[in-house]
Order: structure tokens, then sequence, then C-alpha cells
């Protein structure tokens, strides 16, 4: 009987210890992907709605949720590398990683997306870029 609770208890800390590595990498691809499509797009003149660099840590995840409206509105995300960014970004793990807002807070105060200002693409790849490397840090100092 002790060995079977042994045995769970060491397969949830080792669940609970790969979680933070597993979603850290999840949140590289998506830079990495990210790079690729800010390269092939930056010569757009299109204007997008994106949430400012120092949002609150709760309206991150809805601030994804704008970047990816806005992906999927403006682009062409059948084109591979778009289809890929957009894939990551709908990942529950990426999800997880961005999820700041400890329980129980109000998450009302997030601006909705349309309200965000509008900017040029390189600045909207730019913000989105900000925000995952945001969760990057926040990751690797836990």
């Amino acid at each position: 009987m002790k060995l079977v609770v042994l045995c769970l208890f060491a397969v949830y800390c080792f669940s609970v210890a790969n979680t933070t590595p597993l979603t850290r990498r999840k949140l590289e691809e998506v830079l990495r992907q990210l790079s690729e499509v800010k390269e092939s797009l930056q010569h757009s003149d299109k204007m997008l709605s994106a949430p400012p660099e120092n949002i609150e840590d709760c309206c991150c995840l809805s601030a994804l949720s704008c970047f990816r409206a806005n992906l999927n509105l403006h682009f062409n995300i059948t084109e591979k590398k778009q289809k890929k960014l957009y894939k990551s970004l709908n990942s529950s793990i990426t999800e997880r990683g961005l999820n700041f807002c400890n329980p129980g807070s109000d998450t009302a105060t997030c601006q909705d997306c349309d309200l965000h200002p509008k900017v040029n693409v390189q600045e909207f790849f730019q913000s989105l870029e900000s925000l995952i490397q945001r969760a990057i840090t926040k990751l690797t100092m836990k």
C-alpha cells in the first residue's frame, strides 16, 4: 500500500515539475514562429488593434485572444507559417503560460480588443512578442 502511494506521489511530482519546461518550450516555439511570420509580413500597411505592452497580469489571456482575432481577421492564416503561429497561439499550453491571474481576481478591467489603439504591423508583432517574452520571464522566475 505504501509503495502504491509513493509511486502515485512520484508521478504527481514529476508532472508538476515537468509543466513549466513544457510551457516554456511552447512559448519559445511561439517566438520562433512569430519571428518567421513577422519577417514575411513586415511590409504590410495594415493597421491592427494591439493591446499595450504594459497590460495588467489578469488581462494577458484577453490580450492573447485579441492578437489571435487580429491574425485571423487580417491575415491569410492558410499560409503555412501563419497557420502554425495561429495554432500555437490557440494551444492550451500557450494559454496556461499566459494565465498570470490569481484565482478570484477580477478580469473585468480588461479592455475590449476593438478599444485598443490601432498600430502598424511591426508594432502589432512587437507587442505580441513582448507579451510572450513576459510569460517566459515569469516562468523562469518560478
